[in-house]
């Protein structure tokens, strides 16, 4: 089996579809090209509830996240999520995403700015999604 390349993040963008089912995330990384996942609501919820919250005010906002456009929805390669393994780290989170079909998973660092700034985009983003596992 392939080893799984593991990619430090610069900082992050992420849309929410029309659906209310999917976030598409893209990574920006460091010396390499931006990285791409559709990550499905119920892991989108459950990260949000595992996610350290930020308690540093000193904390530094990353750079600004790369452009997420209509064609970076279309595109066909975008991999799909089918759940999430998440390892703290001092100072960061290493996310190994797991993907449908038969392709490697995705591992990318985010050190603790783009951390709190993923929870606060997914947080935003609870209002439009569908949490399909939630307690009726």
């Amino acid at each position: 089996m392939k080893p799984a390349v593991i990619r430090q993040v610069k900082s992050l963008s992420m849309s929410c579809d029309r659906v209310g089912n999917l976030l598409l995330t893209k990574f920006s990384s460091q010396g390499a090209s931006d990285l791409a996942v559709h990550i499905p609501a119920n892991i989108v919820f459950w990260l949000l509830k595992h996610l350290p919250v930020n308690r540093d005010p000193q904390l530094k906002a990353p750079p600004a996240g790369p452009f997420i456009g209509q064609m970076d929805w279309e595109n066909p390669t975008t991999p799909r999520a089918a759940y999430v393994n998440c390892k703290e780290l001092p100072g960061a989170i290493r996310m190994t995403f797991t993907l449908e079909g038969k392709l490697p998973d995705m591992t990318v660092v985010l050190d603790r700015g783009n951390v709190e700034l993923m929870r606060q985009i997914m947080a935003m983003y609870t209002k439009d999604l569908i949490d399909l596992d939630a307690q009726q």
